[in-house]
């Protein structure tokens, strides 16, 4: 039996946070998020990372599967990701004037994302996501947005449900909302809204929380695209989680269509601070003319960091690295799983999966096995994807399974 972490100075930490931070730690991070159940076999502060590994405060390590929550595709603190942002901190980072590594930058997005004609810059997935909304709606003159039913795009209003905390009607009126796959009810959306749809706003394949991920159906992508073209509709997809993951050129060209905006942010720059929102000719004036920035938009060391980051990713041929170290991570805990007569669901593409143990339809059996991994040090969390990155060896994935085995173990034993 492997040893059990415990977490004495993250609990301190923690302590010392709900004092001066609004619930400790804010946001799906946060232990009241769902993500961390039971919150007692979770450490809440890292102290430092390395790899694929993460250490918290209490000296234990991790084998990472959240990868911060998935801007780790290379590995902590890649050292020529690294190098080339010491080297732009030592002559300027955020100036008065933009450094010509974002023009350097987007000539290399363009180059090398499939749909892309042009790229702007910002710091957050939500900055991206609402700004393609809103190039949408300034280009069409239209107000509606089709979203697809279990989707995640950001935390602003527009993104919401009527009933969070501080969203008004005003807010989602023009929101509407069909199921995955049914490119049938989108048909009807389109006819019961002729002429008033601004955009539809996907991910490339569901990969919600709570929930098995779900690839698109054939010939799905190609029928939405044939809807957005013939009725005007902008077609976006938010690329945020899944960038890179699947195709360096797009999630749109991995599943052979093409977007006219596409989203990117965490994986772009290994854990530097940017996103991207890039699109076609045709909506470049359509952005040019929208006045939408932010203090440290223009931020030159992140540049240098993607400039970096993607090359990387291109010498290695990344995304069929990451599927196929993903593939035998998911062979490996489906057996362990069997072995004790578990039904463990591995759904999504391999590089960016989602896991579910079946047999519980109320999830405490699945939370408690994933509790049982944390405490012998593979981080994996509850409802959310899981990422894999470049730094993962042959070794950590036979220890995660090995570790996942032992877990499988304990909790069969416990509920024998």
């Amino acid at each position: 039996m492997r040893k059990i972490n415990t977490y004495d100075k993250s609990r301190e930490a923690f302590a010392r946070a709900m004092k001066v931070i609004p619930s400790g730690i804010y946001g799906h991070q946060g232990p009241a998020e769902g993500c961390y159940t039971p919150v007692e076999a979770f450490p809440f502060f890292s102290s430092r990372a390395q790899g694929t590994y993460l250490w918290d405060l209490d000296g234990n390590r991790f084998i990472d599967y959240m990868c911060a929550y998935g801007p780790n595709i290379l590995g902590y603190h890649d050292p020529d990701v690294d190098a080339a942002a010491a080297e732009q901190r030592a002559i300027a980072d955020c100036t008065t004037l933009p450094s010509t590594k974002m023009i350097e930058f987007a000539e290399l997005l363009v180059d090398t994302v499939a749909c892309a004609d042009w790229a702007f810059f910002a710091k957050n997935g939500n900055d991206v996501t609402t700004l393609a909304v809103m190039a949408a709606r300034a280009y069409t003159h239209r107000k509606k947005i089709v979203f697809f039913r279990g989707y995640y795009h950001g935390v602003a209003p527009w993104t919401q449900k009527i009933d969070y905390p501080g969203v008004i009607e005003e807010d989602v009126m023009h929101n509407i909302y069909v199921n995955w796959n049914d490119i049938e009810a989108l048909k009807q959306v389109f006819h019961e809204n002729r002429g008033q749809i601004a955009a539809v706003i996907g991910q490339p394949y569901m990969h919600g929380n709570f929930m098995d991920n779900e690839l698109p159906a054939k010939g799905f992508w190609q029928a939405v695209r044939k809807l957005c073209t013939d009725n005007g509709t902008v077609l976006v997809i938010d690329d945020v989680r899944a960038g890179f993951r699947l195709d360096l050129a797009g999630s749109d060209h991995y599943f052979g269509f093409e977007a006219d905006l596409i989203c990117f942010c965490k994986a772009l720059a290994n854990g530097y601070n940017v996103s991207a929102l890039c699109g076609k000719e045709f909506l470049k004036n359509t952005v040019s003319g929208m006045s939408y920035t932010g203090s440290y938009w223009l931020s030159a060391v992140p540049f240098a960091a993607g400039i970096a980051c993607i090359n990387k990713m291109r010498a290695m041929d990344l995304p069929k690295l990451l599927i196929e170290k993903g593939t035998r991570l998911k062979d490996g805990l489906v057996a362990a799983a069997e072995k004790y007569g578990f039904d463990l669901r591995v759904t999504g593409v391999p590089s960016l999966f989602y896991l579910r143990i079946a047999d519980d339809p109320t999830l405490m059996l699945h939370q408690e096995w994933v509790a049982e991994c944390v405490k012998r040090g593979v981080f994996f969390t509850n409802h959310h994807n899981h990422f894999i990155n470049a730094a993962l060896t042959d070794e950590d994935i036979k220890e995660t399974v090995e570790i996942a085995d032992e877990a499988f173990s304990v909790v069969r034993d416990r509920r024998s």
